[in-house]
């Protein structure tokens, strides 16, 4: 089996259209939300959002191409750019062994949307031509694989808030197992129109909080909902040995990968976190955690009742009381929204980040405490943990749990 590393990091998001802004953004406490300016929401109850500013399509793609490329597709290009740009992979890696799997999950909504008025208003012969491509949830896996000439495994996921975990966990387990050497993971979405808005209001799943600073509070007694986000992040996975022949830069290794689900309802998480728990302790066992071992969780950490009490409770049963209570936590979700299936590649992203640096990013807007959340979510101020492991967890409706591993390349027990 093969050991895989994770060579390249690039964003897109809410507050910030590169690492570096994303990551002092966060680990400075700024959070990306305001009052949707995409359409006229003043007739909805959730009027913020996590909009990405000022991104610049053009800077990425031919200006004849951008009316026939969806944002969330625009969003995967533009991080798949900066993250192929940072490691320094092109044309050092075969075609053949070079895959993507960039999931969404819920693909191209504005495109279809905007087509549905086009049809109801001037009938079906004027839909465009560009609907199916622009629509469909695999097109952003497809896109970056043709501007990379990626003609390996190819495996955009789809689940829901869970999708990028997932995606980078099945590209951790191809190249594990030799099916690649190099792949681009990760997750795009760009769902900020009055029906995805509409959509997850009336599913009682956002905050309708009218105060940009106390809307996306996780793990908060006054929570009640999540602050949608945009935007897409993109990670290149590379086997070690290549990636050391290369004298690539490598941030971490991934050591382990968990995935279960929920069987038990469309949007609620099972009570007893029974499988979330088991997903956590999938991961861990691939990875080996030593007793001694420094680990930080970026949670999924939501923002709405359900998920943060079920989270903390399956953290616990998988950590043990002991360690659970010791180790810092964070939902970096307060500061750039549920980006939903992008949510969990740049979580891994700041997971990666915190390795790196040896500074946990914060849960900001953390006031009011939860007696079911009852753990430490590094309140509002970042703070120096120098971790040898860090986890990334997401949860999808439909009862999807994915947890990613990452570790320093010096604490990697070689005989695994």
């Amino acid at each position: 089996m093969k050991r895989v590393v994770i060579t390249g990091l690039g964003c897109i998001s809410p507050v910030g259209n590169d690492i570096k802004t994303f990551w002092e953004s966060l680990t400075q406490g700024k959070h990306g939300f305001s009052e949707i300016t995409k359409f006229d929401a003043s007739n909805m109850k959730a009027k913020i959002a996590g909009e990405v500013k000022n991104f610049s399509p053009e800077n990425y793609i031919e200006k004849s191409e951008i009316k026939r490329t969806e944002l969330y597709c625009q969003y995967a290009i533009a991080a798949a750019t900066e993250a192929m740009d940072d490691s320094k992979l092109a044309d050092s890696v075969s075609p053949e062994r070079f895959g993507v799997y960039i999931g969404s999950g819920i693909g191209g909504l504005g495109t279809m949307v905007a087509q549905t008025e086009t049809m109801l208003n001037r009938g079906p012969d004027r839909i465009s031509p560009f609907l199916i491509p622009m629509m469909i949830a695999n097109m952003a896996s497809g896109l970056v694989a043709m501007r990379y000439n990626a003609r390996g495994v190819n495996l955009p996921v789809v689940s829901a808030c869970a999708t990028a975990t997932h995606a980078i966990g099945e590209a951790f387990r191809a190249i594990k197992f030799g099916y690649a050497d190099a792949i681009l993971a990760g997750g795009a979405e760009a769902s900020i129109n009055m029906l995805g808005i509409g959509a997850f209001t009336t599913a009682l799943a956002l905050s309708t909080a009218s105060d940009p600073d106390n809307a996306s509070i996780p793990f908060d007694m006054r929570r009640n909902g999540f602050i949608m986000g945009e935007g897409a992040g993109v990670l290149v996975l590379e086997e070690y040995e290549r990636a050391v022949k290369r004298s690539a830069k490598i941030y971490c290794e991934i050591s382990g990968y968990g995935n279960t689900c929920d069987a038990f309802h469309i949007t609620s998480p099972r009570p007893d976190a029974a499988e979330t728990s088991r997903m956590i302790k999938l991961a861990l066992e691939e990875s080996q955690l030593l007793p001694d071992e420094k680990i930080y969780i970026n949670a999924h950490g939501t923002s709405t009742p359900l998920n943060d009490k079920s989270e903390t409770l399956a953290i616990k049963k998988a950590l043990g009381e002991e360690l659970a209570y010791k180790i810092p936590i964070s939902s970096t979700k307060s500061m750039t929204g549920h980006m939903l299936g992008a949510a969990g590649a740049v979580e891994a992203i700041a997971a990666v980040k915190a390795l790196e640096t040896g500074i946990v990013p914060p849960t900001i807007g953390y006031k009011e405490p939860d007696p079911e959340c009852d753990l430490y979510y590094v309140p509002n101020t970042a703070r120096t943990f120098d971790a040898n492991k860090a986890l990334s967890l997401s949860l999808g409706f439909g009862g999807h749990n994915a947890g990613i591993l990452f570790n320093k390349p010096e604490v990697r027990n070689e005989n695994n």
